[in-house]
C-alpha cells in the first residue's frame, strides 16, 4: 500500500478545530482509495512558545523534513502586555521560516465564487451571479519583500527607509512556468500582472514572461497592469483563469480576490517547491476571537487537503471528490456562520465537516 507522511501543524487559534475536520476527510480518503496517510502531529507558532520557546523548532522542522507535505492550520493570536513575546513575530518567523527552510516559491491561492454563495460576494448581483474560478499563481520568496539591500538611513528630516525590488531571470521563469503549466488543466489563459509601465523590475518581468508564452501557444497571455487588474477584478473577474503575480502584487490581488468570494473561510492554498513537496493552508487566520467556540468555518482547510492530493500526491481524483463534496454541500444549504443567511442551515465546524465527509 502507498504510504504517505503528512506533517500535521494545527497551530494557534481555530487552527486545532479545523485541523481536525481536514483529518476527518483524510480518514475517508484511505478508507476509498488504495492510500495510508502517517499523521506526525509537531508544534509551531505560539503554540510552540512554552515548550520551545520560539516559533518554529528545530524538533518541527525535523518533522517536516521527513514528511511527503505539511498541512498546516494557523499561527497568530491576541497580543496582550502579558504575554507580548509570544505572539511578536509569529506569522513571520513560522511562515517565512518554513518557505525558506524548503524553498517553498510558488504559492497556489484559488478563489472561487459557488453559485450558492452569490449572495455573500460583495458584489453586485449581476457580478456575483455568474460566478468566477480564478487561480492566483504569486512567486513567494523573492520580489521587495525579500530583495536587498533595506533598510533605513540617516536621521531627522533626512531620514529615509528603503527597500529593494529585484528578480532574477530564473525565478521568474520558473514561476512563469509554473503559472503557463496550471492554466493547461484549467481554462488555458494566463493573465501575468505587472507595472511595467513605471518599474525597470516589471519592465523585465513582462519580458521574460512574454518569452515563456510563446512555448505555451496552447495557452492564451495577456498581460496587464496591477492598477487595471484590481479594478478589473471587481468588474469582471470572470475574465481570469490565472492569475501570475510578484510576490507584493500576488499578496495584494489574491487577498482582494479572496474577499470577493465572501468569506476567507473558504479559500485554500498550496505553496510548493520543485518537485511534489508542498505545504497546505487555509487562507484566512488564526481568528482568536472565535477560538474554541466550534463555529470556524472547516472549508478552507478541507480544501487545502484537496490541494495537497492534487499537487503533492497526484490523486486527482481524490481530490475532485472532496471539492464536489464541499459543494453539495453547499449546494444543500448548510452553512457556517461566516456564510450563512436566514434561509440557510446553520451548523458548526464539527458538523459541517460531517457533512462534507458523508457526501465524500
Amino acid at each position: 500500500m502507498n504510504v504517505k507522511i503528512i506533517a500535521v501543524l494545527p497551530g494557534d487559534g481555530i487552527g486545532p478545530e479545523v485541523m481536525q475536520e481536514a483529518l476527518k476527510i483524510l480518514d475517508a480518503v484511505q478508507k476509498k482509495y488504495d492510500v495510508k496517510f502517517e499523521y506526525r502531529h509537531a508544534l509551531i507558532g505560539g503554540a510552540a512558545w512554552d515548550d520551545y520557546h520560539c516559533h518554529l523548532p528545530g524538533e518541527t522542522l525535523k518533522t517536516c523534513r521527513e514528511s511527503d507535505a505539511i498541512l498546516f492550520g494557523s499561527v497568530g493570536g491576541p497580543v496582550r502586555e502579558q504575554d507580548t513575546d509570544r505572539w511578536r513575530g509569529v506569522e513571520v518567523n513560522s511562515l517565512l521560516g518554513l518557505r525558506k527552510a524548503f524553498g517553498l516559491y510558488a504559492n497556489l491561492r484559488p478563489a472561487k465564487l459557488y453559485s450558492s454563495l452569490a449572495f455573500a460576494s460583495p458584489l453586485r448581483s449581476d457580478i456575483s451571479g455568474k460566478g468566477f474560478d480564478i487561480l492566483v499563481v504569486r512567486e513567494l520568496t523573492g520580489g521587495i519583500y525579500f530583495g536587498k539591500p533595506k533598510g533605513r538611513t540617516g536621521d531627522g528630516e533626512t531620514e529615509a527607509a528603503f527597500d529593494t525590488m529585484i528578480y532574477s531571470r530564473a525565478e521568474i521563469k520558473r514561476i512563469a512556468k509554473v503559472a503557463f503549466e496550471a492554466a493547461r488543466k484549467r481554462r488555458g489563459k494566463v493573465t501575468s500582472i505587472d507595472k511595467a509601465n513605471v518599474l525597470t523590475t516589471m519592465v523585465f518581468w513582462r519580458q521574460v514572461v512574454e518569452e515563456i508564452a510563446a512555448d505555451y501557444p496552447d495557452v492564451e497571455y495577456e498581460p496587464m497592469y496591477v492598477d487595471n487588474a484590481a479594478m478589473q477584478l471587481t468588474k469582471n473577474p470572470q475574465q481570469f483563469d490565472v492569475m501570475l503575480c510578484g510576490n507584493m502584487f500576488g499578496d495584494i490581488l489574491s487577498d482582494e480576490a479572496a474577499a470577493l468570494t465572501g468569506s476567507l473561510g473558504m479559500l485554500p492554498s498550496a505553496s510548493i517547491a520543485d518537485g511534489s513537496f508542498g505545504m497546505y493552508e487555509p487562507g484566512g487566520g488564526s481568528a482568536p476571537d472565535i477560538a474554541g467556540q466550534g463555529i470556524a468555518n472547516p472549508i478552507a482547510q478541507i480544501l487545502s487537503v484537496a490541494m495537497m492530493l492534487r499537487y503533492s500526491f497526484e490523486m486527482v481524483e481524490a481530490a475532485e471528490a472532496i471539492e464536489k463534496a464541499v459543494e453539495d454541500v453547499l449546494n444543500d444549504g448548510y452553512r457556517t456562520g461566516d456564510i450563512w443567511q436566514a434561509d440557510g442551515r446553520k451548523v458548526g465546524t464539527a458538523e459541517m465537516g460531517d457533512r462534507i465527509v458523508k457526501k465524500f
